[in-house]
């Protein structure tokens, strides 16, 4: 396995602490490392760094924070090969797709790099001659960012590139299951010459006293969370008594629309990748598929076959498709939400086997409305199929969830393609496309599914804030002492 720091990085210096918790890999449950194990008083010491370096940060030209950026992202990709190895020894992802997200991650810093360039302000108009008036944008200050597992190096990017462009200081606590990619992420930022305390990583087996710590303390100024809903609305209310800036990242449950259109082998092509890719283990995984009934036997049979041609198996085989999931836990999930739907009369179309933490790709048909699968997010390559008849029923199914996040339909049909993504209930919507997804747009969800953006310009607004500023300018020189100064 690649070597990755082991110690919690406080103010530019790494911290070994007495206390330590073990890293599995899901690949074969041996043992990765022994990391820090972080607490209360780790926390108030990346607090005080954070805010110390702040007021240093903010000032910093933002030509230099983008030279730091545009540094760190090079040395991503110099060692682009050791984190993705790091990655599926992690969280078991296929070593292609591991590969994959590194290329993000590096867009991802070298995007915020160029984007900083181009935080400007306004001047308005003022109805009084002898004043200006201006909105400035300015870092909202100590950020609080907590990151899944899932997407161990891609997600940190995502966070920590805007909040450090905008000229934020940054404490990072990465899930417990993947805080080697994180720590060796610092390491990369130390190595660009980033700033002492402008990141903190903090790793914890044990993150909610911790985040209780962080989000009880008002110099924290905002939070940044991606994972469950339910930790999401916890991490809510904390924040309330401080009234922290929030972006929240939550649950999905995409639904994948077919319409009789469609382009039938493009549609399967990119619904298996919508919903195989890292084993279902992705927010904007597809989790509810709805067909069209004319072409229903069709999709199904030609679904069926290309499900067939996937490989499970080692994570670090090169053409392996489907790696893993995360945990044992989470195969659990995988078995009661499958004995669920069969319990209530779901038809098992493929799959369905478990063995170890490789769970193989499940199809079911026939289901009963109110099976847990069209209810709960399921993070497996467990998938319903059932048809429709009108774009009507499709749109109801389709917003038929508290959650909001991503949602994918293929039609030829332009007309429809607009009527469907303008009625969906959700933040993205990909039309004839699996993987809209991409650094420069917005990336965010409607209904229990979060707060505020990731990516783009939005992504960069989310770590600042306005400050109005009106000037007072001093009365006019008299028409004849300007004309005296215009003679000289």
């Amino acid at each position: 396995m690649p070597l990755a720091p082991t110690a919690a990085f406080i103010n530019g210096c790494w911290t070994d602490l007495g206390i330590h918790f073990v890293v599995r890999s899901p690949v074969n449950q041996q043992v990765l490392a022994e990391v820090s194990d972080c607490g209360a008083r780790e926390a108030e010491a990346a607090v005080q760094a954070a805010v110390l370096a702040f007021a240093i940060w903010r000032q910093t030209v933002v030509y230099r924070r983008a030279a730091i950026l545009s540094r760190w992202a090079d040395l991503i990709q110099i060692h682009a090969e050791d984190l993705a190895r790091l990655i599926t020894w992690e969280m078991g992802k296929p070593i292609r797709q591991s590969r994959a997200e590194i290329k993000t991650a590096v867009t991802l810093a070298r995007w915020y790099a160029e984007e900083c360039k181009r935080i400007t302000g306004e001047c308005i108009p003022s109805q009084f001659p002898d004043k200006r008036l201006q909105i400035w944008k300015v870092p909202v200050g100590p950020v609080f960012a907590i990151t899944p597992w899932n997407s161990p190096v891609s997600m940190v990017v995502r966070k920590i590139a805007p909040a450090l462009a905008a000229g934020c200081t940054v404490i990072l606590k990465p899930d417990e299951q993947t805080p080697l990619s994180a720590l060796k992420l610092a390491e990369l930022w130390a190595e660009a010459e980033g700033p002492a305390g402008t990141l903190q990583v903090l790793p914890s087996s044990d993150p909610a006293p911790l985040a209780e710590r962080l989000m009880a303390d008002p110099r924290i100024a905002k939070l940044s969370f991606t994972g469950s809903t339910a930790v999401g609305q916890k991490l809510y209310a904390q924040g309330s008594p401080t009234i922290k800036r929030l972006s929240l990242e939550l649950g999905g449950h995409a639904p994948v629309l077919i319409f009789a259109d469609a382009d039938i082998p493009a549609a399967v092509a990119m619904t298996i990748h919508a919903k195989f890719r890292y084993a279902g283990q992705s927010c904007v995984a597809a989790n509810r598929l709805y067909v069209d009934d004319a072409i229903l036997p069709e999709f199904t049979a030609r679904y069926l076959d290309a499900v067939s041609h996937l490989k499970i198996g080692d994570p670090f085989a090169e053409d392996t498709d489907i790696g893993p999931l995360v945990s044992a836990a989470a195969v659990q999930k995988f078995k009661a939400q499958l004995q669920d739907a069969l319990d209530r009369g779901a038809r098992l179309l493929c799959g369905g086997d478990a063995q170890g933490l490789w769970c193989s790709p499940t199809l079911l048909a026939d289901l009963d409305p109110q099976s847990r699968i069209f209810h709960e997010e399921s993070f497996s390559p467990l998938l319903p199929i059932q048809g429709f008849r009108s774009e009507a029923e499709a749109i109801a199914r389709a917003n038929d969830t508290p959650y909001g996040l991503a949602a994918y339909l293929w039609t030829r049909d332009l007309g429809r393609a607009y009527r469907i993504a303008e009625a969906l209930q959700c933040g993205i919507v990909g039309v004839n496309d699996g993987s809209p997804a991409t650094p420069q747009a917005p990336f965010g969800g409607n209904k229990l599914s979060g707060l505020g953006v990731e990516g783009g310009k939005w992504g960069l607004e989310e770590y600042l804030q306005l400050r109005y500023v009106s000037f007072q300018l001093p009365p006019a020189p008299a028409t004849g002492d300007m004309e005296s100064a215009l003679d000289v």
